[in-house]
């Protein structure tokens, strides 16, 4: 006798619960009630013969790890074919981002993204940069660091130049600033994102970091604040893009140099065999090179000439 096919309700919540690994948010995700997530795993492990989840933080049984590849393999097949159920084909994305990149870099794209793909339901959640402090149940998570991260898979998605940057107003105040050593008469915005020290030693000078005035551990914040006339702030010069274009902070010097950090896009192991995952990486990954190209085209090399 034929073994009975299990429902597609039974094998949707299979997948979706062996990948959030929480009833509570199966639940969320198909709109179902965590009694009916319940009901339909028991389901299904009675029509197949064999335990699927083998502890309460729902891991998998090797034989349930097993299952769940080909269940993917059939579910892929099915949201191909022509004429499926839209319902059942959308997909929730948890992306946690850190401030200034989101609202410098993704944001101005994310309607690319939504236009080309208006099946997967995007949920942003802040990320706070260089510290392990991240959004739960995130599914890709976007850092700014070192690209050394405990426990996850990652891939360098932007890499930026610094210079410092000031407000006209502060130019005018404690200008002109004519070669770096015209920093010492300045106020100093301090970040712990990015060092001063990375600019002195670039242009050798035996300055020690700054120890007084305003700090900020987001970069947002320092660029609000040097429009604000509080000091000069040392920024990545693309997520500083915003206040460079609408004139509220002007770049004192022509040379920028190579920030020791970059941004990595991170994901637990696995995540990336999720469809939703896979595309908004590799869209993301392609629209930052496209305007990295496009940059590097259109704007000459500059080195820093002093009077």
């Amino acid at each position: 006798m034929a073994m009975r096919i299990p429902p597609i309700q039974c094998l949707l919540t299979f997948e979706a619960l062996a990948r959030l690994r929480s009833v509570t948010h199966t639940a969320e995700e198909l709109c179902v009630t965590p009694s009916a997530v319940s009901h339909r795993i028991k389901q299904l492990e009675q029509l197949v013969g064999m335990r699927l989840f083998g502890r309460s933080d729902f891991s998998l049984t090797t034989e349930g790890s097993e299952y769940l590849s080909h269940v993917r393999e059939a579910l892929a097949m099915l949201e191909r074919f022509p004429g499926r159920n839209p319902a059942l084909s959308r997909r929730k994305l948890r992306v946690a981002v850190t401030p200034t990149f989101a609202r410098s870099i993704l944001m101005p794209r994310l309607r690319q993204f939504t236009s080309a793909y208006p099946e997967i339901d995007l949920s942003l959640h802040v990320n706070i940069p260089l510290l392990d402090v991240v959004a739960e149940d995130a599914d890709l998570t976007i850092r700014y660091g070192a690209g050394r991260y405990a426990d996850l898979e990652s891939v360098c998605i932007m890499k930026d130049i610094i210079s410092p940057l000031a407000s006209p107003a502060c130019i005018e105040e404690f200008g002109p600033f004519r070669s770096v050593q015209d920093l010492q008469n300045a106020k100093l915005l301090r970040s712990p994102l990015e060092p001063w020290r990375t600019w002195f030693a670039a242009h050798d000078l035996d300055w020690p970091e700054p120890m007084d005035g305003s700090s900020f551990n987001d970069v947002g914040l320092a660029c609000d604040a040097a429009a604000q006339g509080l000091g000069v702030a040392l920024v990545r010069l693309q997520l500083a893009q915003p206040w460079l274009a609408n004139g509220s902070l002007v770049r004192l010097f022509e040379r920028s140099i190579p920030s020791p950090h970059a941004h990595y896009l991170c994901w637990r192991t696995g995540n990336m065999d999720r469809w939703e995952c896979s595309t908004f990486a590799r869209w993301l990954q392609e629209s930052l090179q496209q305007d990295v190209s496009v940059a590097e085209a259109a704007t000459p090399q500059r080195v820093l000439t002093t009077a």
